[in-house]
């Protein structure tokens, strides 16, 4: 047990994340400032006074925390690259040589500020700096101790959120591949030339975009299987099925989930331009505006035909995994407007997750 402890802390750590936290962030400073005049205010309200509250008392230890505290977070943040190529026991102690090392710094300034240069008293006093030292020790431990906990319970999420995508890709894929089976199944009989065609078209875009879904692939990716995907449709309703595309205000390398597109084009087709003796045509429109991402998708409906259950549930599970991927914002929106079905995805991928990778 405590030759694996070892063997760990020599090690550099492992991993894209890292055990201290970016304090370069702006959020990260916040939080520290706050945590950090949190307990000073204990500091003060626990230590026993006069008549009333030492408002100079807090004054004078609250400026005293802060500095270190914002030196320590700059200092840690210059340092963090170097730490994580180091021995993770090379990082930790870097950590509280850092934390400690300022306080005692500050310690002795702030005796020669305050009591060396007014009153004449001797500039170290050992006792303090002990007692100083040990509570930056201890508050030390107690935020690194804060800070694993908190990376193991992202890792939990994370763990989390990739069984939640797995479970509704799972859904996703079987049925978008009945479906086109079905349709090539159509074809065999009356167009077996076009059933080839679509036996190849539905293998290349298997080959291309079976990938793991706790990524995210792109517009382009998507594109190009939607395209296969309206071919083999093609192949079966022929001239009833018209698609056109206005999407040159979305780059093809905007993050995108495979999958998403075109459960929503197979709903189009199934209730909207299957029923119709005359077919029906279907729209798609997509723009990006900094990182806010928008696809749309309208499509001709037949009168009195309404969207079956299964259509909502492609609906529901496209918006799941939306929101898993890119945050509770992100939306699904579904309407009809007269002779029309609309079906509209808003996201966006500021601070959505990190690309797959094509290997």
């Amino acid at each position: 047990m405590k030759n694996g402890l070892w063997t760990l802390l020599k090690r550099p750590y492992a991993g894209d994340d890292f055990f201290l936290p970016d304090l370069c962030s702006s959020i990260a400073v916040f939080t520290m400032v706050i945590l950090a005049e949190l307990v000073v205010l204990l500091w003060v309200l626990a230590e026993p006074g006069g008549s009333g509250f030492d408002w100079m008392r807090l004054a004078m230890a609250s400026l005293f925390v802060q500095w270190v505290v914002l030196l320590s977070a700059a200092l840690l943040c210059r340092l963090r690259p170097w730490m994580q190529r180091q021995a993770l026991w090379l990082s930790i102690a870097a950590c509280y040589a850092v934390v400690v090392g300022l306080t005692l710094l500050f310690t002795v300034l702030a005796n020669w500020v305050l009591l060396q240069g007014m009153l004449g008293t001797p500039l170290t006093d050992f006792a303090q700096l002990l007692r100083h030292g040990l509570i930056a020790l201890i508050m030390t431990s107690l935020l690194l101790r804060y800070f694993y906990l908190q990376l193991q319970w992202q890792h939990q999420q994370q763990a989390e959120l990739r069984a939640r995508l797995q479970a509704l890709q799972s859904r996703i894929r079987p049925h978008f591949l009945f479906n086109s089976l079905n349709s090539i199944v159509s074809l065999i009989g009356t167009a077996p030339d076009k059933a080839e065609n679509a036996v190849l078209d539905l293998a290349d875009l298997f080959r291309a975009n079976l990938t793991e879904v706790e990524g995210v692939a792109t517009w382009g990716e998507e594109r190009r299987l939607c395209e296969g995907y309206l071919r083999i449709e093609q192949y079966r309703l022929d001239e009833r099925l018209q698609a056109s595309w206005q999407v040159s205000g979305l780059p093809d390398a905007t993050p995108m989930p495979l999958l998403t597109l075109q459960p929503i084009l197979e709903n189009a087709i199934f209730y909207g331009v299957q029923p119709n003796p005359q077919g029906g045509d279907i729209l798609i429109r997509g723009r990006r505006e900094n990182d806010r991402v928008e696809l749309e998708v309208s499509n001709s409906v037949c009168a009195q035909e309404p969207a079956g259950e299964g259509a909502h549930m492609a609906l529901d599970n496209i918006r799941a995994r939306l929101q898993a991927l890119f945050g509770q914002e992100a939306r699904l929106d579904a309407w009809q407007e007269d002779s029309r079905y609309f079906c509209r995805v808003v996201y966006s991928c500021k601070q959505g997750p990190s690309m797959r990778s094509n290997h």
